[in-house]
């Protein structure tokens, strides 16, 4: 790389990060808003972690390849299972496929405006390929625990990428609509057998009127236990923070947290993804008993 184009790198790098100025809170106001209590320990650095939160305003504006290099060897920079990579991500640059996959995905008005989108997969297909060179029958990659591993990858490969975006200013927002219409995505990004669209990301450059906030979390006992499950989680207390969070951002705070979740969790809160298992099959992944 040379000098000419460490300079375009830095500069940009430097106006992303005046940017992200508008989400600068503190690490201990970021804990408070998160967990509604006052930090046990200093942050040493690791604000951004806790000021984390799903942008949906962005800039129209591409992010420079540059960028998108250093945020791609971020991703694969991450742990991956047996060093087996079974995860891919096309970027959706074309204007036309991007509306296309924005309506497949809830009609979703950041996938249109950010700088970048990205279809997470699971990629069997490159490990198939590999048996194939060497005459293996890739029996494995038939269960579901080849599935998990490779969902597993491409999750952690996608937040290293976030962290990496949100250092450097810019927002995020993962989309889970992805997977509403596997089929009609699969057929969008003529993905292969052995290939499946788990979710999308959202990269780019909040505009100044964003409105995202810090959601609040459960409190850390309730979901780090100590040498056993703890059956009966302790939840008014949250619940009474989400009630002032939904106030918040003009939702109704008398709809509980766990009303809310209980209706999600229904085939109906589902949005079609109750489907999985079968266009996962048509995409030859996972034997037929499963």
């Amino acid at each position: 790389m040379g000098a000419d184009e460490r300079g375009c790198i830095k500069g940009y790098f430097g106006m992303v990060e005046s940017i992200g100025g508008m989400f600068g809170e503190s690490f201990a106001e970021a804990w408070r808003r998160r967990f509604g209590t006052e930090p046990t320990a200093a942050g040493h650095g690791l604000d951004r972690l806790l000021a984390h939160r799903s942008v949906r305003d962005f800039i129209p504006r591409p992010l420079a390849p540059e960028l998108r290099s250093v945020l791609f060897a971020a991703a694969q920079s991450a742990a991956t299972s047996s060093h087996l990579s079974g995860w891919s991500a096309i970027a959706v640059d074309d204007p036309e496929l991007r509306e296309s996959m924005a309506i497949a995905c809830g009609d979703q008005r950041q996938i249109r405006s950010a700088g970048m989108f990205l279809a997470f997969l699971i990629d069997h297909a490159r490990l198939r390929e590999c048996a194939a060179r060497h005459g293996v029958e890739p029996t494995g990659l038939d269960t579901l625990e080849m599935v998990v591993v490779s969902a597993v990858d491409a999750a952690i490969a996608a937040e290293r990428l976030v962290v990496a975006a949100e250092a450097l200013g810019l927002g995020t927002c993962y989309i889970g609509a992805l997977r509403n219409q596997p089929e009609r995505v699969a057929e969008l990004l003529h993905l292969p057998r052995g290939t499946f669209g788990l979710f999308g990301l959202c990269v780019g450059e909040p505009t100044a009127e964003a409105r995202a906030e810090i959601k609040p979390r459960l409190g850390s006992a309730v979901q780090f236990m100590s040498d056993r499950y703890a059956a009966s989680p302790d939840l008014p207390e949250f619940e009474d923070r989400m009630a002032t969070f939904y106030a918040s951002q003009g939702q109704d705070a008398s709809v509980r947290w766990s009303a809310r979740t209980a209706r999600r969790v229904t085939v109906a809160g589902l949005s079609g993804r109750e489907r999985l298992g079968a266009a996962m099959r048509a995409q030859g992944l996972l034997a037929a008993e499963f």
